[in-house]
C-alpha cells in the first residue's frame, strides 16, 4: 500500500496557523481554497470551522477547497469590517492575505478589519495573518517580491487591540504574523 505524502512546503501554513482539533476557527478572506481547506479540516468534528469572505466567487472557492478537504465550514459572505458572528466566538482567527488584502487597505480600513477579529476572538485567542513574504533560491530570484510591510501589518495588529503582535517567521514565499487578544 502507498500512502500520499503532502510536501513540508505545502504543510508550512497549516503548522504555522497554529489551529488545533476542537478548536474554533474563523478564517478571513480566503486567498487560496486548498489551503483554507486544510486549516478547516484540521478542527476536526470536535471543532467548529467557518469562514468569513467579501463575494460570492470567493465563497464558491472556499466551500470547494472545505469539500475537498472534507470539512465542514460554514462560509458567510459579508463586509470583513462587520463580521455576523458573536463577541467572543472563536479561539483562533487565520486572515489569509497572500494576495495582497491587508496591504490594499487604507490604515483605517485594515484597523477595523483587524478589531472585528479580535472582537470575535475569546480572550487569550489568537490572530495569524498569512501574507506573501520572500521567496528564496531561484524562484526569489524570477518570482514576485512579498507584498506589504510586516512592520506595518504589526503596527495595524497593535492599533486593533493585539498584544504581543510579532512576526513568527518568514519562510519560502510566506510570511507568518501574530498577535494574542487580552
Amino acid at each position: 500500500m502507498f500512502f500520499l505524502r503532502k510536501s513540508s512546503l505545502e504543510l508550512l501554513p497549516v503548522a504555522m496557523s497554529g489551529v488545533r482539533m476542537g478548536e474554533r476557527a474563523l478564517q478571513i478572506a480566503i486567498d487560496d481554497p486548498a489551503l483554507a481547506g486544510a486549516i478547516a479540516a484540521k478542527v476536526g468534528l470536535s471543532g467548529t470551522a467557518a469562514m468569513a469572505v467579501a463575494d460570492d466567487a470567493s465563497a464558491a472557492r472556499a466551500r470547494e477547497g472545505a469539500a475537498r478537504a472534507g470539512a465542514l465550514v460554514d462560509v458567510h459572505v459579508t463586509p470583513l469590517q462587520t463580521l455576523p458572528f458573536a463577541d467572543s466566538s472563536f479561539d483562533v482567527v487565520v486572515v489569509h492575505t497572500m494576495g495582497g488584502l491587508l496591504a490594499s487597505m487604507d490604515e483605517p480600513m485594515r484597523v477595523a478589519t483587524l478589531r472585528e477579529a479580535n472582537r470575535v476572538l475569546r480572550s487569550g485567542g489568537r490572530v495569524v495573518i498569512i501574507e506573501a513574504g520572500a521567496r528564496g533560491g531561484l524562484r526569489g530570484l524570477i518570482g514576485s517580491a512579498a507584498t506589504g510591510d510586516a512592520g506595518a501589518t504589526v503596527a495595524s495588529l497593535t492599533t486593533a487591540g493585539f498584544r504581543g503582535s510579532r512576526r513568527l517567521a518568514e519562510r519560502e514565499g510566506y510570511r507568518f504574523l501574530e498577535g494574542m487578544k487580552p
